[in-house]
């Protein structure tokens, strides 16, 4: 484990070597102390004691005490707050690697295990390499100095007093492998429970609005009862592992009662020394009981370790090529050529030898019905994944050749899922803005006007400093995909890609937006993905994908023309609003819009 973790402690060696010196020196003046209390009962015995000696010996005593607090103060101090920062390192790392990772990563494993990780995981390390190091060096070193201190008073007696331990080290092996495993049992199964907590917070409106509450509950109470049985099945191990330590230990103060009265009888040695035997006999009790505690901190330390790493070895499946290509000036083109794909861990293949070209500056439409494969070539675009065959290429340049920072960094990406933090609504829509841009407002406001969100904002009690709730539940779906709009914008990204963005906003509202961009649009490149055929008809290039297939490319007019799949969901989709707006005329109120009830596509 401390292989692993090297990196990481050699940052504190000095702390650690500190701490450690402190160790031994507060051992070494808590060991003087007995021998100390020995002389001074031996003492007793002498004609000419008086007060002064004893005075002596009592201010002596007390002189190491102190001496041996204050060093153990600077080991806690020492280690302890190397551990504290090997912890934030080790913290850090881990996410930093997280963000690293692709989607195919997040596709695979729960949000809630990787939380538990990130939190209890780390803090079991972190008392491996702090608490964990400490006791397991106080207990050798005060062990050797008090089994020497008792050799020199009687080796015979040292041996009998040592016989009940010599059970430990199987005792801690056994013991050692089985709290192991078990908490790991325990940590696999605080993940499911927090994964449950995490997804039950996130979708608590959908919970209330299926009446779900009890359900989840009981779902939420067999959980966490299973965690309480697992840990009240180590609680058994350690429970059984702590007094059979003592029990030994106990056995020794008999036989040091029994064998040690003897040699005092018959004069081998002092009551002075006897007394002092038994404080150091009873010093090691806790070294002993630190052992097991010890073992027990380095199994679960190691057995966290082991979950740990097992996300920080996982590569990037995209990752910045070894010798990145140089582009300077993105004009924006992008081509497809013979792209299939499947997502990792699937058989199905999602697209099928597509291939297209967009040419710089040039504004593409993405339509069809749900499932075509939509979103999965503006995911192709931003390589969030690599396609399984073919190659995607920006300006004439493999995207694989292109550093991912030099990527995204041209890439405006407004996804289908409109996710906001916990932040100010300016906070959110700045997030893409280079940190060292002085008027960071300026873009703000302009992109929030694009987007048809400034009126809306106007109306809040703080305006652009509003805070937004978990996931912006504050906001109205159309609000929330208005925001993540802007927020592409306010980077002035050289290719706009809006993944059906537009869906939970108004036909009215989509029209105003669709006119407002038109000038932002005008120098860059634009890809559109819209269920919405009406949204998209003035578009320089339209592709109609169907089942993985692009089936039709080409204009507005010329797609009419030849009377196919773009030309049937035309006259169906202005069916359905034509229907809608009869029926909000004989009611009196606005209802939805056409195609608002579709669901977001692969």
């Amino acid at each position: 484990m401390l292989r692993r973790l090297y990196p990481y402690l050699n940052r504190y060696r000095r702390d650690y070597l500190l701490g450690l010196i402190m160790v031994v020196l507060a051992n070494a003046f808590a060991i003087l102390a007995p021998r100390l209390l020995g002389a001074a009962i031996d003492s007793l015995e002498r004609p000419d004691i008086d007060l002064q000696i004893l005075v002596r010996y009592a201010g002596l005593i007390v002189l190491v005490a102190v001496l041996a607090g204050t060093a153990r103060y600077g080991m806690r101090q020492l280690l302890n707050s190397a551990s504290r920062r090997v912890e934030t390192d080790l913290r850090d790392s881990f996410f930093q690697h997280l963000m690293r990772l692709d989607a195919s990563f997040y596709g695979q494993w729960r949000t809630g295990d990787l939380m538990s990780r990130a939190t209890n995981d780390i803090l079991s390390v972190r008392m491996a390499v702090g608490p964990g190091i400490m006791y397991s060096v106080n207990t050798l070193v005060l062990g050797a100095l008090a089994v020497g201190f008792m050799i020199n008073v009687s080796p015979r007696l040292t041996a009998l007093a040592l016989v009940p331990l010599v059970a430990l080290a199987p005792a801690t092996l056994i013991f050692g492998r089985l709290i192991h495993r078990k908490h790991e049992r325990i940590q696999a199964q605080l993940g499911s429970l927090t994964t449950m907590v995490q997804e039950n917070l996130a979708g608590a409106r959908t919970v209330r609005a299926y009446t779900r509450e009890e359900e989840q509950a009981r779902e939420f109470d067999g959980l966490n009862e299973e965690y309480l049985k697992r840990n009240m099945d180590l609680a058994v191990s350690t429970g059984a592992f702590y007094p059979s330590l003592s029990l030994m230990a106990g056995l020794g103060m008999l036989i040091v009662l029994y064998f040690g009265g003897q040699l005092i009888v018959a004069g081998d040695i002092t009551i002075g020394d006897f007394i002092a035997f038994g404080f150091y006999l009873t010093m090691l009790i806790w070294p002993l009981i630190a052992l097991g505690w010890v073992i027990n901190l380095y199994q679960r330390g190691a057995a966290s370790l082991g979950r740990i790493l097992a996300v920080l070895d996982t590569p990037p499946a995209i990752s910045d090529p070894p010798r990145p290509a140089t582009l300077h000036r993105p004009r924006g083109g992008m081509t497809f050529r013979g792209v299939s794909f499947r997502y990792p861990g699937t058989s199905r293949i999602v697209l099928h030898d597509v291939s297209f070209q967009i040419e710089p500056g040039s504004t593409v439409a993405l339509v069809g019905p749900t499932g075509a494969g939509k979103s999965t070539v503006v995911a192709l675009m931003a390589r969030l994944y690599d396609p399984t065959e073919g190659v995607v290429l920006l300006d004439g340049t493999p995207l694989t050749r292109l550093s991912l920072d030099t990527l995204r960094r041209n890439i405006g990406l407004v996804p289908q899922d409109a996710f906001l933090f916990s932040e100010s609504i300016a906070q959110n829509i700045a997030l893409g803005i280079e940190d060292d841009q002085e008027d960071v407002m300026a873009p703000v406001r302009a992109a929030a006007a694009i987007a048809q969100l400034d009126e809306a904002i106007g109306g809040f009690p703080h305006g652009y400093e509003t805070r937004l709730g978990e996931r912006g539940i504050n906001l109205s779906g159309g609000q929330r995909q208005r925001t993540t709009l802007a927020r592409a914008l306010a980077r002035d990204p050289r290719i706009l890609i809006m993944d059906d963005s537009l869906s939970a906003v108004d036909t009215r509202t989509e029209r105003r937006i669709i006119e407002g961009l038109r000038p932002v649009l005008r120098d860059r490149t634009a890809v559109i993905v819209s269920h919405r055929v009406t949204a998209v008809m003035e578009a320089d290039l339209i592709l109609v994908l169907d089942d993985g297939h692009i089936v039709e490319q080409g204009t507005h007019q010329e797609l009419i023309r030849a009377e196919g799949v773009y030309a049937r969901l035309l006259r169906r989709q202005l069916l359905e609003e034509t229907l809608e707006e009869n029926g909000d005329q004989a009611t009196g109120s606005p209802g939805p819009t056409s195609l608002q009830a579709h669901g977001p596509d692969t």
